[in-house]
């Protein structure tokens, strides 16, 4: 086994007192918490342009690996180990994502003689292949979603198979994990250009394009059952989550526990995680995921390592699971038997990513001008990130996990929302007010999120209309007139009186003038219509920004000249929305083209996109190849309308 040394099948005790964190961010950070708590030594790696990055000012030692592309530092697994090696660390924490389930990885840290803090390898080769893990717990006697989980990846083979399970039908990378390779078909016609987007996917992720198919769950509740195992063959669980707000196969809002199951479904699904750990011989934290429709629950996939949602079983169980880790890989049995494991209250997780959530949910980039969180009792901010860093296109959008803790569900959810709300970031577009908005749906109360809702259009969060805004206290709040308010440098402003100043921004990339009354009693657009607040409504102020929150609406103004504003040749053009990569043309020159047909997919911050026309036209002209890297807003395609 790769997590510590075994005699006889008796586990060797071993004192970990120095640990390398082989990977970068939030994660980092939150391994070295516990390292700090248990005195344990921390080394951190990192890229040359987060020389500056948080998790680099955490570590007690930090490395710079050179690499030719950023995400190519955390994936040096022979770098990696030779830092370790060289400056006496006892093991490797792989964190989550880059190298944490591949099983090469592990095997290279034990052949070198160090602890790897995460799955044995057996495991991490069995669970790496969906169809494998499938069959495994099928002969478990785990109930597993019909499909096809064999070897066999011939075209026309895969296609028959498609066609006999039936449609609408999913197509899953076999090695895949948080949404990659995975894609939705509707009709037989479709599953071709389905199948070469998802290999195509596959590949880039995770360097193998086999695939598996599955009959598609209409209404599928996604539930996972946290586990852990020890050397001494003991198995718990921490009981559940519900991971069912997904955008793009993507979790954005974790809970638990799981609300929407009865107790008797629970206690038959933790029976058959543990069952389903046991059949892998499995040491470490381990989470068994579940699809659920009604009373009934299928196996999905077994993630062996800590999962991005570990916080909320940390929080209603009252446990450390990285320190939990820790102990394991050091040989040492788990601190709790299962009757000592309590689910108390209710936690609420909700992941700030840096995107366009109204767009699409497009990755954004840029550099965070300010960013401010919420803190407070039963409140956790993981955040690899700090004022003034930069959001790249090399790795994940993700900003911040913030998770609160109540005694109840009810409660939890008002707490995770004044969370939500008293959270501000500037400098780059998030999902905040998206967060907002779905978090205070009634869908989201009464436990009617299915892992489709968001793209399936079942369930819509929609921008605040301007017109909606209830808005008193601006005028109060901006008046100071300080250097940094957005509001300062306008002429004739005045604190008194009933004078009338008009100012121009960007709402929704349109233009808007708002009329400011100095009597503290309303504000105006320019055409009239009374911008007014409630009691609770909060402002936050930038030199380029403004930012109010009203019944948990977010509304966000930026300064007339702070917007990029390329305009295209053409209207109908196909315009890059952020930097990336190339993928495929589908299109030649005089082509005709009709509305919503895709003619380029683009690869950008781990993610497919597919630009498609707004109309019918003709191609003009291409003005990019395959495999080049572009910039947001540059032109890809001219079109000529038809």
């Amino acid at each position: 086994m790769c997590t510590h040394a075994i005699i006889n099948n008796t586990p060797t005790l071993m004192k970990i007192k120095k640990i390398l964190i082989a990977n970068r961010g939030e994660i980092a950070c939150r391994i070295i918490q516990t390292c700090q708590k248990l005195k344990i030594k921390t080394v951190a790696i990192y890229a040359e342009i987060e020389r500056n990055a948080k998790h680099v000012q955490m570590a007690d030692e930090a490395f710079l690996i050179t690499a030719a592309t950023p995400t190519a530092t955390y994936l040096d697994a022979n770098k990696i180990v030779e830092i370790a090696k060289d400056n006496d660390v006892d093991a490797i924490h792989p964190g989550y994502g880059f190298l944490s389930e591949r099983s090469e990885f592990a095997q290279t840290i034990e052949e070198a003689g160090l602890i790897f803090i995460g799955a044995p390898i057996a495991a991490l080769d069995l669970m790496g292949s969906k169809a494998a893990a499938k069959q495994t717990m099928i002969k478990a006697g785990v109930a597993c979603v019909p499909g096809f989980h064999g070897e066999e990846q011939d075209r026309d083979f895969l296609q028959q198979q498609a066609d006999e399970i039936g449609y609408p039908l999913l197509i899953k990378a076999s090695a895949g994990g948080r949404g990659k390779g995975m894609k939705i078909v509707n009709k037989s016609s479709e599953f071709n250009e389905a199948l070469n987007s998802a290999k195509r996917e596959a590949i880039k992720s995770f360097a193998n394009d086999h695939v598996i198919l599955e009959r598609f769950i209409t209404r599928p509740k996604h539930i996972e059952v946290q586990v852990f195992a020890d050397s001494q063959g003991n198995v718990v669980h921490l009981f559940e989550r519900d991971c069912s707000s997904q955008r793009r196969y993507q979790k954005i809002v974790e809970e638990a526990p799981a609300t929407c199951i009865n107790d008797t479904t629970k206690q038959a699904m933790y029976q058959a995680a543990v069952s389903a750990t046991k059949a892998v011989d499995y040491q470490g934290a381990g989470t068994i995921e579940f699809i659920v429709q009604g009373d009934e629950f299928f196996f999905m996939e077994m993630n062996t390592r800590l999962q991005v949602e570990h916080r909320v079983t940390e929080m209603i169980t009252g446990t450390d699971l990285v320190e939990w880790q820790i102990l394991v890989a050091s040989g040492q049995p788990l601190p709790l038997k299962q009757h000592e494991i309590h689910c108390n209250g209710h936690a609420i997780q909700a992941r700030i990513y840096a995107e366009d959530s109204f767009n699409g949910f497009l990755p954004a980039t840029g550099l965070l001008e300010d960013i401010q969180f919420c803190s407070g009792e039963n409140i956790i901010i993981d955040t690899g990130i700090e004022k003034s860093n930069n959001i790249s296109i090399h790795f994940d959008p993700m900003i911040a996990k913030t998770v609160c803790w109540a005694t109840n569900r009810t409660d939890c959810i008002a707490k995770i929302l004044h969370n939500l709300d008293h959270t501000f970031i500037v400098g780059v577009k998030t999902n905040l007010g998206f967060l907002s908005g779905l978090i205070s749906a009634p869908e989201f109360s009464n436990n009617s999120i299915y892992t489709n809702s968001l793209d399936n259009g079942n369930l819509k969060i929609n921008l605040p209309e301007i017109s909606n805004i209830i808005l008193a206290t601006l005028i109060t709040k901006t008046s100071n007139n300080e250097a940094i308010s957005a509001w300062s440098g306008n002429d004739g402003w005045s604190n008194s009186g009933n004078y009338y100043n008009d100012y121009s921004w960007h709402y929704n990339d349109e233009e808007v003038k708002i009329r400011a009354r100095i009597n503290n009693q309303a504000v105006l657009l320019s055409d009239g219509t009374h911008l007014e607040v409630d009691d609770n409504a909060l402002l936050n102020e930038s030199q380029q920004q403004l930012q109010l929150i009203s019944n948990h609406q977010r509304y966000i103004f930026d300064k007339l000249n702070h917007q990029s504003n390329t305009t295209p040749q053409n209207e109908g053009d196909i315009i890059s929305p952020m930097p990336g990569k190339i993928l495929e043309i589908k299109v030649n020159i005089g082509d005709k083209v009709k509305q919503q047909q895709t003619l380029l997919v683009m690869e950008a911050m781990k993610m497919e996109l597919a630009l498609k026309t707004n109309s019918d036209a003709t191609v003009k002209a291409i003005l990019v190849n395959k495999d080049d890297v572009i910039t947001a807003d540059t032109i890809l395609i001219e079109l000529e309308q038809s």
